[in-house]
């Protein structure tokens, strides 16, 4: 493992953390010295691999197969991660969906579940979690910076999706910070993953919206939840952080 210890004997549960940025998310905080549980929906060669890696490396990893859609699937896999690992203390809320298409053509379905993968999971993990934290924990949601700006038609329900987690992420602040938790809400912008890769058929239109002219890394996204789950961010809570190379300037 790492050198690095700043989470050395913190508990986390990262919310979709097989791929993509969820799975550089786990791997930074198993670096970090935290113990890592992160559930998947389908993805189980990738989501073995990873449990294996960080095992092999000296850490400590579960791999949870939950569909986020699924509420009693979402708290159960907050109580497996406090019966194997005796606590909780990270939550990163990193399970999404993205349907787009006309408005004519979007279907209630693909709407319905933008919302239960989106949102209302982040609301159940968060209020499953709570009970389980103490003074110092850290709850982190991955938002989008299509929260902020949307330049093409289709996206309306996921932009909608990531604009609520702005107003809970802000809302729970208030119930969580009595309770010594903090609760911040990442916004990351176009990053380069299967979902959405850097020579896929949105990237260059994409691209040429950011001031910096280039996708994002996994690792650049996961180093700044490494932040906001660590000592020094105790004062930042109820915030929604951009981080997207200037797509939202």
């Amino acid at each position: 493992m790492s050198t690095q210890s700043s989470l050395h004997g913190k508990t986390a549960l990262i919310q979709g953390g097989s791929r993509g940025i969820g799975a550089a998310i786990v791997k930074r905080l198993a670096a970090e010295g935290a113990r890592v549980a992160f559930t998947y929906a389908n993805a189980t060669e990738q989501a073995d691999a990873l449990q294996r890696s960080i095992i092999a490396a000296g850490g400590k990893a579960l791999a949870i197969k939950a569909n986020s859609a699924d509420a009693s699937a979402v708290q159960q896999a907050v109580q497996d991660t406090v019966e194997a690992f005796g606590g909780l203390d990270i939550l990163v809320n990193n399970a999404g969906v993205l349907a787009v298409g006309p408005l004519a053509d979007f279907s209630l379905e693909d709407f319905d579940r933008t919302l239960a993968v989106n949102v209302r999971s982040v609301f159940v993990a968060t209020q499953a979690a709570a009970r389980h934290m103490s003074q110092g924990g850290r709850i982190i949601n991955i938002g989008s910076t299509n929260a902020e700006r949307m330049p093409f038609a289709g996206g309306g329900p996921y932009a909608m999706s990531k604009s609520a987690l702005v107003g809970l992420t802000r809302g729970l602040a208030r119930d969580l910070g009595p309770l010594g938790i903090t609760i911040n809400n990442v916004q990351p912008g176009p990053v380069d993953t299967e979902m959405n890769p850097a020579q896929g058929e949105f990237a260059e239109s994409l691209m040429s919206l950011m001031a910096v002219g280039r996708y994002g890394h996994v690792d650049e996204i996961a180093s700044f939840v490494a932040y906001l789950a660590g000592p020094e961010a105790a004062y930042i809570t109820g915030a929604s952080l951009t981080i997207d190379g200037g797509f939202a300037a």
